[in-house]
């Protein structure tokens, strides 16, 4: 134990310096309070339900009907007990307040990295080597991307992007040589990665590790060490079959889910415009990165910074109006309600930043580095960018989209960009590691610093002296937001004057940034240089790169997840405030019905969900079906027979200006079942669709073509004396007894869901049918009858035997592996 200590006990000290910088940077989390994040919030609404019959049962249901009338639980939560990758992510999230593990996993697994990275470099000394390490790990951990989405509450996101770095450290071990050992560590990260259930993130990341298998690929031809690569490909494919074994259950349960939501294949023919499947290309692309945006990675407020106002009384916007004679408090107010953020997206939490000193040393390690990794960085970096794009560069954006697997079922195209964010980093500090190695021509490093200076230095210079040689500081609708004003203060000089001060803001924040990373990169050229020339101490002068470049990336950071955006547990929980009708709902003991709540954007949020059942809520990848309805039969226009179908039993309103909130109950929703005495039968979805627009859902029926088959038409009554109520309510298990003299339809108030819900009367598994779209319906035998419906989905079931399986696989490979390094270390 004292040999492990002694050996690694400078890598532990990392570790607490990496938690002291997380104290600083969070030292409310320390304090106890709590980071305000929509998303989480957002998700906290959606799981109510499941959390509160997982305290009831001990187990949570696999099932909630919480939002959008019904979806599968385990697309909001879920635990999988028998994936091994659920304790481990537990348990290191329960080392630290959130989202100080997340920021501790960017911190530890880049170290990671960087140390394998580095480990072959003989001619650096050991602290060399780890300062080294600490400094590409700050310069990965702290891009502000990494926090913008912390702040924005996509933890799982969060958790997929800090796995980026182990995982590559576990290929290049493997590539290495070193295949147990990185095999081992490749097959537990990319099952973490997979487990974080953040898949559009991991599939980037193999996107940029399909292009570094093809050059190395490249590489073992040209050297004639193919049997060597391949066997390092087979131990990786491993690795990875390894991984989809852990998760199976997940990613069976996610695939069969997505293939009936709205990234799956459409159901409705009418929009020619529409592909068949995958995402609408409009939604997929609605937030794409703008071609000249990509200044932010040198310069953070090169296009305003935020969505959110930043201007104080000491802006132009501001002097304009005080000119005027507008109050000065006045003026203030409406200077911070002035959109700074002049890009193409609809809105953004920040940009992105790389760091000016990590974006000086990328270019400097275009021109210096020689090592095969820097063509893949260079490819993989390029390729992200153009990618993120999006719908201003769609002739490869389309590619794709079009053509390359599952790529469509993505939306938010730019933040592909965490694979460039990955790069920066690596290759700043591979320029750095060519500086220090002997063999190298000093006057020859010392060229190729001076040309990337002229390059960086002299871009920076000329925008900071011309910023509008390139830009113009003008939204998109910007001519709107002039008449949006005129209309406000009703005088076309005095709105023009504003929106023009408003432009010189924006030109200010962009010089006030141009001229900070000018003065970065300047103490990049010089450490650098200092560096090269061995004019001051090598391990001094790196320590003294990595305080300025977390300097550099703490500040830019700190504009956007800062001690502001924490409150103590007490202000939190006032948002979930339920109001006067939401008690009143609330009293209703009717264990099933829905709600349509129309204070809120029913359909994009799930606010209404922390206290009801509701027809709304949110969800990035809502089922098909419903997404159609909603498109079809909410837009515009309501359609009562719809949200009577959906037993929507309330309905929550509120005046024109927001005040007022009152509630009705709707007289006629139908319940949780009923029998029907019609039946409208239809040849496809298309004619299923228009038929509900208009008909009594109590009385008929609207049924596709495709089940009729299953019904015995001669022999079905009419629902006169029927009855059928629900007795027992629980998310995926519902009981009914019904009563009826003749083999009857009944329609139920319930999801249509076919990969899982099973439908027993008396015990007995019957089968059942699609009604009303979305519905589900069965013909039920003549008498009184006990039916009950459970979700039983065998993806889920069967899915955790083989991620049980997986889980034991993995940790016999990582003893293995472990064992088998140690003897070699123990020959050694």
């Amino acid at each position: 134990m004292n040999n492990w200590f002694k050996k690694n006990g400078v890598h532990l000290a990392i570790i607490v310096f990496f938690v002291a910088l997380c104290f600083v940077y969070f030292t409310p989390a320390f304090q106890g309070k709590v980071l305000v994040q929509h998303d989480v919030s957002q998700a906290e609404a959606m799981q109510r339900e499941i959390m509160a019959f997982k305290e009831k049962d001990g187990k949570a249901p696999l099932w909630t009907n919480a939002m959008f009338g019904g979806m599968p639980s385990y697309q909001i939560w879920a635990t999988y007990p028998k994936n091994i990758t659920t304790y481990i992510l537990s348990g290191f999230r329960a080392m630290f307040p959130n989202p100080v593990d997340m920021v501790m996993l960017y911190l530890i697994g880049s170290y990671f990295l960087f140390t394998v990275l580095l480990a072959p470099v003989k001619t650096l000394s050991k602290p060399t080597r780890i300062i080294l390490s600490v400094i590409g790990a700050l310069a990965f951990a702290f891009s502000s991307y990494n926090f913008i989405i912390i702040e924005a509450g996509h933890g799982n996101k969060a958790l997929a992007i800090g796995f980026f770095a182990p995982i590559l450290a576990g290929l290049l071990l493997t590539l290495r040589g070193k295949y147990w050992l990185g095999a081992g560590i490749s097959a537990l990260f990319i099952s973490l990665a997979i487990r974080a259930n953040h898949i559009q993130m991991t599939y980037y990341l193999f996107i940029a590790l399909l292009i570094l298998m093809l050059i190395y690929l490249i590489h073992a031809y040209k050297t004639k060490t193919f049997k060597t690569y391949l066997k390092s490909t087979g131990f990786l494919i491993i690795a990875v079959i390894v991984a989809i074994a852990v998760n199976f259950s997940m990613l069976w349960t996610t695939y069969e889910y997505g293939q009936l939501s709205i990234r799956g294949k459409a159901n409705l023919t009418q929009e020619p415009t529409e592909k068949s499947t995958g995402l609408d290309k409009e939604y997929a692309y609605q937030w794409s990165q703008g071609i000249g945006e990509c200044i932010t990675f040198l310069i953070p407020n090169a296009y305003g910074g935020a969505s959110s106002p930043t201007l104080d009384g000491n802006s132009h916007v501001a002097k304009v109006l005080k000119d005027k004679g507008v109050d000065v408090q006045q003026a203030e107010g409406f200077a911070q309600q002035m959109p700074t953020y002049w890009g193409p997206k609809p809105f953004t939490s920040g940009p992105w930043y790389f760091g000016a000193i990590v974006f000086f040393l990328f270019i400097y390690g275009l021109f210096v580095v020689k090592s095969k990794l820097k063509w893949w960085l260079l490819s993989a970096t390029l390729l992200s960018i153009v990618l993120s794009f999006g719908k201003y560069f769609d002739l490869i954006s389309n590619i794709f989209f079009d053509y390359f697997p599952l790529y469509n079922k993505f939306r938010a195209v730019e933040s592909i960009l965490v694979i460039a964010s990955l790069c920066f980093p690596i290759l700043a500090i591979m320029a750095i590691v060519e500086s220090l190695k002997p063999k190298n021509d000093q006057q020859w490093l010392i060229k190729k610093l001076k040309l990337s200076g002229y390059i960086i230095g002299g871009i920076l210079v000329v925008l900071w002296l011309i910023p509008t040689l390139f830009f113009n500081f003008r939204a998109e609708n910007h001519q709107d937001f002039i008449n949006q004003l005129n209309q406000l203060v009703g005088d076309t000089g005095f709105a023009n004057s504003i929106a023009q001060a408003l432009i010189d803001d924006r030109i200010a924040l962009f010089k006030a940034d141009a001229l900070r990373s000018l003065a970065f990169v300047i103490i990049a050229f010089v450490s650098v240089w200092a560096i090269i020339t061995k004019k001051l101490n090598v391990n001094t002068t790196l320590i003294a790169m990595g305080v300025v470049i977390l300097a550099d990336m703490w500040t830019v950071d700190k504009r956007y997840l800062n001690n502001e955006k924490f409150v103590s547990k007490s202000v939190l929980s006032q948002q979930w405030k339920a109001r006067e009708v939401d008690d009143f709902i609330l009293r209703d003991k009717d264990p099933d019905f829905r709600v349509l709540d129309l204070t809120i954007p029913t359909f994009s949020s799930a606010n209404a969900t922390y206290f009801h059942k509701t027809i709304g809520g949110y969800h990035a990848a809502k089922l098909k079906r419903l997404q159609e309805l909603i498109e079809k039969q909410f837009s515009g226009s309501i359609n009562q027979d719809v949200l009577d179908m959906l037993n929507t039993k309330y309905f929550i309103t509120s005046g024109q200006e927001g005040q007022n909130v009152s509630m009705k109950i709707n007289q006629t929703a139908c319940g949780h079942a009923w029998f029907v005495d019609n039946i409208q039968f239809v040849k496809n979805n298309d004619e299923e669709m228009a038929a509900i627009s208009s008909f009594d859902p109590k009385k008929e029926a609207i049924i596709n073509d495709e089940f009729k088959t299953s019904l015995d038409l001669n022999k079905l009554g009419t629902s006169e004396g029927a009855k059928i109520e629900l007795v027992s309510y629980h998310p995926d298990h519902l009981k009914y007894e019904y009563s009826t003299s003749k083999k009857s339809i009944a329609v139920f108030s319930e999801i249509w869901y076919p990969k899982g819900w099973k439908m027993y009367v008396d015990g007995e598994e019957t089968p059942y049918i699609r009604a009303n779209y979305v519905l589900r319906a069965a013909e039920l035998p003549g008498g009184n009858h006990t039916i009950e419906w459970k979700f039983e989905p065998k993806s889920y079931y069967f899915g955790e035997n083989i991620s049980l399986i997986g889980s034991v696989l993995l940790s016999l490979i990582l003893a293995f592996a472990i064992f088998r390094q140690k003897s070699q270390e123990q020959k050694a």
